[in-house]
């Protein structure tokens, strides 16, 4: 490993011992969904790792589009990078307050795909850090900016058009990172303007499912185990969609860490998809 490079996932240990650190940047990056009723930022300056920047997901997307959530360009995310005090020599570590690191996956993912390597999750996030009774620190850090260079790697990512052509092909396996109720039909969708279903062909597979009941990662062989499952393949390609290109991210967080670094995002999701008018499946006798 390179002085620059992380591995995917710390312990809350290996980051206890690094707090302070030089070039070392904490990013809390919390969100919630919108019935969730919690509000990250507040949950932020109440309480978080020290040292710890908020990154807010909603503003670091795309300003142009309703769909929530979308890639903003290289130049954009090199100003917001920048903003938060992140460096092309930064080590990152980002957590959130979910319990299973669902939109710090997220935050990850968008770091890797503008070109930044050195960018990691903390296992169990800050749930598992208060349970250890580490120290927090309240208010909000405001960093020094910092020079960031982001250039997109266009092919972690994938549009409806893309997404639609793989479905039809039937040589690519859509995974949806959502409930089991939101998948079938069974449950409504958070935004109520979108109906619960799932695209022709596609496999679910729950974000959740991919951690211990105490928010912590599951190991490598278990996370073997409850991909095949599911019916996902590691030796044919993959594309990770959800409600908004989030807790799709998870996937593609545990898919590095067994090697398998081909899988790719489908950026607008259930959201676009949904209310594009495209082909919904819904399973209400189940």
């Amino acid at each position: 490993m390179t002085a620059l490079s992380l591995p995917p996932l710390v312990t809350t240990q290996w980051l206890a011992a690094r707090l302070g650190e030089p070039g070392l940047v904490i990013l809390d990056g919390s969100w919630y969904l919108p019935t969730s009723g919690r509000d990250p930022r507040a949950e932020y300056r109440a309480g978080h790792i020290p040292g710890a920047v908020f990154f807010d997901l909603d503003a670091s997307s795309d300003p142009a589009t309703t769909l929530p959530h979308m890639m903003p360009t290289a130049e954009q995310f090199s100003r917001f990078a920048g903003s938060l005090g992140v460096g092309e020599r930064s080590r990152v570590v980002v957590y959130d307050g979910s319990g299973t690191n669902i939109s710090a996956a997220r935050v990850w993912w968008m770091f890797r795909s503008f070109g930044h390597q050195a960018v990691t999750l903390l296992d169990g996030g800050i749930v598992r850090w208060r349970a250890e009774r580490r120290p927090l620190e309240s208010g909000e850090v405001i960093p020094a900016p910092a020079r960031f260079t982001a250039t997109l790697d266009g092919r972690r990512v994938r549009g409806r058009v893309e997404v639609q052509a793989a479905l039809e092909r039937g040589d690519t396996q859509v995974v949806d990172m959502r409930s089991v109720g939101r998948f079938h039909g069974t449950e409504p969708e958070p935004r109520p303007h979108l109906p619960s279903g799932h695209m022709p062909g596609a496999i679910n597979l729950p974000f959740n499912e991919l951690v211990h009941a105490d928010g912590t990662a599951l190991g490598a062989a278990a996370l073997r185990v409850r991909l095949a499952a599911a019916g996902v393949r590691l030796d044919r390609p993959i594309i990770a969609t959800c409600g908004s290109g989030t807790s799709a991210c998870t996937l593609l967080h545990v898919l590095e860490r067994l090697g398998h670094t081909g899988a790719v995002l489908y950026d607008g999701s259930w959201t676009e998809w949904a209310s594009s008018g495209m082909p919904v499946v819904r399973d209400e006798g189940l």
